[in-house]
């Protein structure tokens, strides 16, 4: 969604709340534009305070008591120094919505034998779409978003900023190296063959972020996804003190982590239990559900009717 004046924002009609977090400053907003009948979802994420917007708010604002306490305070400063990134997708299916939503979680323990027979064929039948990534590669779209480029078809990556991040300040630094391999889905994927792929990236993306941004890669944290928000393999890269959605155990892979595993057992992938956690209006987990392998709480009044 692209705004044509200052208003179109102002007039969004929103319906519910999907999602908020205190934590990282968040609010996921579902509603609809003027004058459109689909959908639309708004995601409203406070800016990091940098070290010179910190300077010009201890410059440019009003204190006032707080929480009767003189140590305490509420600052109100200039908007300029407020500010708010918003990012919007329309219009926006079922399954964005239900991508944002705040629903129950589970964690699946997914054996080989589970991602063959239960994984897979669910990811098979969805075909998922990976047009638009194609299209990236074919400079047919987001060309000028592009930070670096590696053209071989074996080792080589596109490297893009995250649509989390706005590129105007380090604090939240979040960049996406997308592999030019298509036959690569995911984490389970990968065999010894890949690692002069998976070196190429991080040795190769770690240089561009020192050169452009100034950060030493141990200040990086570098991880793959299992369970991937799209099946195209495709390397994280965010700024270490950054909290950035999807970084915890149950999601996110370390790169240096996966390189060794794969140095140690080729087909280490093909053979690990792999735990992810899942959304449980999401496609794959009532697969999971649907054949009985997701482990359910009895209730306590289930447990005295049994008695």
């Amino acid at each position: 969604m692209v705004f044509n004046s200052a208003t179109d924002l102002f007039d969004f009609s929103t319906k519910r709340v999907l999602c908020s977090s205190n934590k990282r400053k968040t609010v996921c907003l579902e509603g609809r534009f003027p004058n459109s009948g689909e959908p639309a979802i708004i995601f409203l994420e406070k800016l990091p305070i940098s070290y010179k917007t910190a300077q010009n708010l201890c410059n440019n604002s009003i204190l006032e008591k707080s929480y009767n306490s003189v140590h305490n305070y509420e600052c109100t400063s200039k908007l300029s120094l407020n500010g708010i990134k918003i990012s919007t997708i329309y219009p926006a299916t079922q399954k964005h919505i239900k991508k944002y939503e705040s629903q129950p979680m589970h964690i699946i323990d997914e054996t080989s034998n589970l991602y063959i027979n239960v994984t897979l064929p669910y990811i098979t039948s969805e075909s998922f779409n990976l047009k638009w990534v194609y299209n990236i590669f074919e400079h047919k779209a987001e060309e000028e978003s592009i930070v670096y480029e590696d053209t071989n078809t074996e080792t080589g990556f596109i490297l893009l900023p995250d649509l989390k991040w706005n590129q105007k300040q380090i604090e939240n630094l979040y960049l996406l190296a997308i592999v030019k391999p298509r036959n690569i889905k995911s984490l389970r994927d990968l065999t010894d063959k890949h690692i002069p792929l998976l070196l190429n990236v991080r040795d190769k993306v770690t240089k561009v972020i020192k050169s452009k941004y100034g950060l030493d890669e141990s200040q990086l944290r570098i991880y793959i996804h299992y369970q991937p928000s799209y099946y195209h393999l495709h390397i994280h890269f965010t700024y270490l003190q950054y909290q950035a959605p999807g970084i915890f155990i149950g999601r996110a892979h370390l790169l240096s982590s996966v390189i060794k595993n794969l140095e140690l057992i080729p087909d280490y992938y093909q053979k690990k239990t792999l735990q992810f956690i899942i959304k449980e209006t999401d496609g794959l987990f009532l697969q999971y559900k649907e054949k009985g392998l997701v482990k359910e709480v009895v209730k306590e009044e289930e447990v005295v009717k049994e008695k």
